[in-house]
């Protein structure tokens, strides 16, 4: 049951995951002197985490206009 709970986040932090390499392959960085872009692991772990907090936004929000 603990796996339904989270679900959204663990889908929100692989598809920014996901999102986070595909701007690392198009439209990254090509000398590796940009920090966030440079390098697929970080492109992909800041998109992975912005993935994850917009997603637990977006939980809260249809969680709170389900209770109102």
């Amino acid at each position: 049951m603990m796996m339904k709970k989270h679900t959204p986040q663990i889908l929100g932090f692989l598809v920014g995951a996901v999102a986070g390499y595909l701007y690392y392959f198009f439209v990254g960085c090509k000398t590796g002197s940009c920090p966030l872009t440079g390098n697929p692991y970080i492109s992909s772990l800041f998109g992975g985490v912005f993935g994850l907090l917009l997603a637990d936004v977006i939980k809260d929000f249809f969680r709170s206009k389900k209770s109102a």
